[in-house]
């Protein structure tokens, strides 16, 4: 495989903290789409309500050195802590156990909080994608006597992911939020297969702090690959750089404007800096690594099976890392050749 054209003109590297925005739960069939519970359950254990355990897993992005461009980025945001009761319940969300939050949702901006980090610190924000546990932190409920940007009206009138008073506020008011223009387009439409994802109190309150960015697509609009057909265009010229050695590109399937992003580390001595590739939902967790394993929440299954054919091809001949986005355990995966297929084998952090 050739090297990464944009990588080596140009060498800006990152360090990575992992940011733990609390466990959720999410039913088990859903997760695993067509695949039996007598098949998934041998690896993942569900609760009474059949549900599983996952994490909103974001990084967080240092530049090294100096230069143009964001200094700290961060890599998705969590689901927040603006769902009402009612929600709260249904997906078990992690709550804080301390502190003036205790007893609310666990988000992103705790995480932040815990490694005395400033939410006005971050310079831009990537989302993979704008369902609300991956874009909800974008907000976050107004502190009493703060004005709003958002009023969140309550949820039976649709207008938002809460009914709590106050309305709600830009978590990271100096931040440019990157996402793909598709993305953007599908969620203010609410083209999901889940009728509450897309929510109005974690789009419309950024939707002038935007970038959106057009990533060519993997195959062409209206093509159907075979099962383990790889795209014509090899994936560096679909990567788009959106900071300087910040580069994303387009894992459609679970979503159609769904975007991967790639940065590398900082070498180290007797050591050469890692590629990481934050994987959204096209492989959420370690169990998902099955061609078929989609989920019933994916808009096209067959589509989130292609792109992970290839996303796992690329990854194992390219040496990337894959942080997965939902993983609950460690996150960071190297990926391995086995014959037809592939393992995951756990990546130190």
């Amino acid at each position: 495989m050739p090297a990464h054209p944009p990588l080596a003109a140009d060498d800006t590297r990152y360090r990575f903290t992992l940011l733990r925005a609390g466990t959720f739960k999410l039913e088990g069939g859903s997760m695993f789409g067509l695949i039996p519970r007598s098949v998934w359950s041998r690896s993942v254990a569900a609760d009474d309500k059949g549900r599983i355990t996952v994490a909103h897993n974001c990084l967080l992005l240092d530049r090294v050195g100096d230069g143009p461009g964001p200094r700290r980025v961060l890599l998705e945001a969590g689901s927040g802590d603006k769902l009402d009761a009612k929600m709260q319940d249904i997906f078990a969300l992690e709550k804080n156990t301390a502190g003036h939050n205790a007893g609310r949702p666990r988000a992103i901006h705790d995480c932040l909080a815990d490694f005395g980090i400033a939410p006005e610190s971050i310079d831009a924000v990537v989302v993979s994608h704008l369902h609300f546990d991956h874009a909800g932190g974008l907000t976050r409920l107004a502190h009493p006597g703060q004005t709003p940007d958002w009023p969140c009206p309550p949820n039976d009138d649709g207008g938002g992911g809460s009914s709590q008073s106050g309305g709600c506020v830009l978590t990271f008011p100096n931040a440019r939020v990157h996402v793909q223009t598709r993305e953007w387009s599908d969620a203010l439409a609410n083209r999901s297969v889940m009728t509450k994802t897309y929510y109005p109190d974690h789009l419309h309150p950024v939707a002038r702090r935007l970038v959106l960015t057009d990533s060519p697509r993997p195959f062409p609009t209206g093509y159907s690959p075979g099962r383990d057909e790889l795209p014509a265009t090899g994936v560096d010229l679909r990567m788009t750089p959106i900071a300087p050695g910040l580069f994303v590109f387009l894992v459609p399937g679970h979503t159609w404007g769904q975007q991967a992003a790639l940065f590398r580390e900082p070498d180290a001595p007797g050591k050469t800096g890692r590629t990481i590739v934050f994987c959204p939902d096209v492989m959420p967790t370690a169990a998902h690594l099955g061609a078929a394993y989609s989920l019933a929440y994916d808009v096209e299954p067959y589509t989130s099976m292609i792109s992970r054919t290839w996303l796992l091809h690329e990854a194992a001949e390219r040496g990337w890392i894959l942080h997965l986005d939902h993983e609950p355990a460690a996150p960071l995966y190297r990926v391995l050749r086995k014959g037809r297929w592939f393992e995951l084998v756990p990546e130190p952090a």
